[in-house]
This record gives C-alpha cells, structure tokens and sequence, in this order.
C-alpha cells in the first residue's frame, strides 16, 4: 500500500472529478471530491469504496475522513462506515437559499413573459423542495410557499428533475415515498410514472396536468448543468395553461433555464 506523498500524486490525477484549478489548495479539492462521492453513493461509505471510486490511497483518504470527521462534516458509525454529518445541513439550507435567491432575476423574467407564476425546485432526498417563487400578476394566479415539500410523482418539476435517472432508481423512490393520489389525474403507478418520463425526455419539458391541484396546469423543465439537480416552471389555471399556450411558454421555460444554468456556472473557479 502506498504512503510516501510522490505516490499519492498520481493516483490524485485520477482521483478529481474535474482537473485541479490553478493555485488550489489539493488537499481541499480532495476533501471537496470525497464529500461528493459520498453523495453520490447514498451518504454512507466505506474507506475502501472511496479509494476504489476516487483512485487515492487508502492512507490519504483516511487522514482526509479524519479531519472531516472532527470539523463535523462527517460521521464514523458504528459499523466503522463514514456518513455524511449533520455539520452539511446549515451549509445546505444557506446554499439553498443563496440559489433561490440567484434564481429570482430570471423568475421574474419568466412571469413578465408567459403571464404565470414562476417557481424553481430542488430533489432533496426523496422529495421536490421549492425554492423560489415570483407569483404571476394576475389576480387569479397559483401560490406555492417557498419551501414547501411535495412527492416527485405528482409534480412537473418532480418530472422534471427525475426524467434522467435510471429506472431502477426511480422504482426505488416510488417504494420509499408512495404514490398517493392528490387528485384523479394523479399519477399512481410506477409504469405510468416511467411513461411520463419517457414523454419528458422526447418533448424536453414536463407537465402536470391537474395532477397536485384541479384546475392548475404546470410546465417544467431542468437546469441543464445546474450544481445540484434543479427545475424551473410555470403554473397556472388550466383555463390559461393551455396547450396553445404551452407552445408559446415552453421555449420560453428552455431559454431561460439555460441562462440560468450560465449564470450559475460563472459563479464557479474562476470567476
């Protein structure tokens, strides 16, 4: 097993997601990348699984869990697995809101061009959590409290934002969550929920059609690129969501979800 530091080097060329910004610090990116393929693995894994999935030797990986572990951003279980710590929650709520924040420009932007209430929304765990709103100016319009939670299945955005993973994976949330039915058109089966995500990926937009609320109709569509899973969309009385309309609004949903996801990234290294 390697443990000189000239043997770490290499396997730390392999180990980074992205390559190393000029001038960083090494030994936070890879603490930075470890957190990451935590997250990526669930929350909970071994040293072992690090080391196999990032490419750093076991010694390296353990010096880094060890700091992380007595900052707080990490947990040593039981079992001798490493889990993500509860430190990350206050750091996720701010980050959070930071987004929603960022994301209100290009809201406004869409209620001032399709009419609706624009909202944007986050998979945060199992559930959508809304994050920003900018209701539309209309004296009949659609209300979502910020920060209110809802089930994937009978969302657009929730559609959205699970239209790219994997079938299994999707199954799997829908036996953790359920599929209860908010109205009649809701959604109840994993089949049909696959159905619509197959629908998703085709037209490059979700709907929901009267699925969480009668008489509202919602449009959504991803961030593309976006730092943690993200969807924006539009929401209306389905009196004016038509599919008329909808050809209208959802080019308009497209562009400025790419804007978005632009502006989110020119706040990465280098900027």
């Amino acid at each position: 097993m390697p443990t000189s530091s000239a043997s770490d080097a290499p396997a730390a060329t392999a180990a980074s997601k992205t390559p190393a910004a000029s001038g960083g610090v090494q030994s936070l990116e890879r603490a930075f990348d470890l957190l990451e393929r935590m997250a990526d693995a669930g929350g909970e894994v071994g040293l072992s699984e690090l080391s196999a999935s990032s490419g750093l030797p076991l010694p390296t990986i353990h010096r880094l869990m060890r700091t992380l572990v007595a900052c707080g951003y990490v947990r040593q279980q039981a079992n001798r697995r490493y889990s993500l710590g509860p430190r990350l929650i206050r750091l996720g709520e701010s980050a959070s809101r930071l987004l929603g924040t960022w994301a209100r420009p290009y809201l406004a932007r869409l209620v001032e061009e399709t009419g609706e209430t624009a909202n944007m929304a986050l998979l945060d765990g199992d559930e959508i959590v809304y994050v920003a709103q900018v209701p539309s100016k209309h004296s009949m319009r659609m209300f979502t409290e910020v920060g209110r939670r809802v089930l994937p299945h009978s969302t657009g955005v929730g559609k959205a934002l699970l239209a790219h993973t994997s079938p299994d994976e999707v199954r799997a949330l829908l036996a953790r969550t359920g599929m209860p039915a908010a109205t009649e058109k809701t959604i109840t089966t994993p089949e049909g929920f696959l159905d619509a995500l197959e629908d998703v990926r085709r037209t490059g937009y979700a709907v929901d059609d009267n699925e969480q609320e009668i008489g509202v109709r919602c449009l959504a569509v991803p961030v593309p690129d976006s730092p943690t899973a993200a969807a924006i969309s539009i929401s209306g009385p389905a009196g004016r969501v038509t599919e008329a309309a909808t050809d209208k609004i959802v080019p308009v949903l497209q562009q400025v979800a790419v804007e978005l996801s632009a502006a989110l990234a020119s706040a990465g290294p280098g900027s």
